[in-house]
């Protein structure tokens, strides 16, 4: 019988007679999925109560369940510092003019953002009735689209239709992207997920525990691969130049940030929201660091994860300070500690707010 490495140095111990009992109480009855560890170190920890600058956040969803929750919602935007939140409702219809109304009393501090209608999209000439729509939608006070979502099998953030075989460089999808191109509409898409969600979730995954959850199933016929989805967004903007593009969570690229470094150095309409990968960059602060300084005119705050003020001020930390070696298990589910990026002034303005107006006004001409 095969001995546990716990076991077999408790043994060790004993037969050298420097046996401690608490050091060899076993760890095995401990699982990664319950892995909670609190920083031992006795080192600076900052508390920012607000952002330093103002905020646009583009990236958020329709979290609040009443009016009065939305109206709870534009408190804690002022009490952080955000000016302005945009609203992906991936929706068209009824559903996107009951969102556009919600918010409709509070329209200086959200975006409403709608989607494609992908109605018919299996038959020829479907997308008069999706441009037709699209220009409904901007009528009732859409200033983009989004969220689009391909994880490998064709759009599928689209409510009530989605876009199943659909990818966002098909030549289908162009006449829609010109016309947000005419409309001065903004496009945010997300296309793929991390690298470890592509792993076996074993024990050589880094990533293991989001993996674990968020895994993609490649054995699906048709699914397209990481790279593959990666290059259908460079496609897309290539082929649409005149089209703005926001790849949500930094195009999923956050395993290697060169690849979407390598976009943002030939495309000049492409932007990217760091939204809910706070967790995946901040483990490797200078290196984020570098690339967030370097392509600093490219990037967008963005949070995706709800209205909590500590959800905010964590992401705040991470990009403002420089500590080291903290948690947040209410938000993130990796194994991994978290390091602050301490960015410089320049360069939180633009992701805080700066790129967004640009982009904003932009939609607006």
């Amino acid at each position: 019988m095969r001995l546990s490495f716990s076991i077999r140095i408790c043994l060790l111990f004993v037969v050298t007679g420097i046996y401690n009992g608490a050091f060899c109480q076993s760890s095995e009855a401990v699982t990664l999925s319950s892995f909670r560890p609190v920083s031992i170190y006795k080192i600076p920890q900052t508390s920012i109560a607000k952002a330093k600058y103002p905020v646009i956040d583009f990236h958020s969803h329709d979290y609040p369940k009443t009016d009065a929750e939305v109206a709870v919602w534009v408190k804690r935007m002022d009490e952080m510092n955000i000016e302005k939140t945009l609203i992906l409702t991936y929706s068209t219809g009824s559903r996107f003019d009951s969102l556009v109304d919600k918010y409709a009393p509070y329209k200086d501090r959200f975006e409403v953002w709608c989607g494609f209608d992908y109605t018919g999209h299996e038959t020829p000439g479907w997308q008069k009735h999706a441009l037709a729509e699209l220009e409904r939608c901007y009528q009732k006070g859409a200033k983009g689209v989004g969220e689009l979502g391909d994880k490998g099998l064709g759009e599928l953030y689209s409510m009530p239709t989605p876009g199943y075989g659909l990818h966002i460089d098909d030549p289908a999808m162009k006449p829609l992207l010109e016309k947000c191109a005419e409309l001065h509409m903004p496009v945010s898409i997300h296309v793929a997920e991390d690298q470890w969600m592509y792993e076996k979730p074993d024990s050589t995954n880094d990533g293991l525990m989001n993996a674990a959850t968020w895994k993609v199933d490649m054995n699906k016929p048709g699914i397209l691969t990481h790279d593959q989805l990666v290059r259908t967004l460079e496609n897309a903007v290539k082929n649409n130049p005149a089209t703005t593009f926001i790849a949500c969570h930094l195009a999923n690229t956050n395993a290697d940030l060169s690849m979407l470094g390598k976009l943002f150095d030939t495309y000049p309409n492409l932007y990217a929201d760091i939204a809910a990968r706070f967790g995946e960059f901040s483990p490797i602060p200078r290196y984020t660091k570098a690339f967030f300084e370097k392509h600093a005119d490219r990037i967008v705050y963005g949070t995706d994860m709800g209205f909590d003020k500590s959800m905010y001020q964590t992401t705040f930390r991470i990009l403002e300070s420089a500590d080291e070696h903290f948690y947040d298990h209410q938000l993130f589910s990796y194994h991994w500690a978290l390091y602050g990026l301490s960015l410089n002034d320049a360069t939180l303005k633009k992701i805080y707010s700066g790129n967004g107006r640009k982009i904003l006004n932009h939609s607006k001409k």
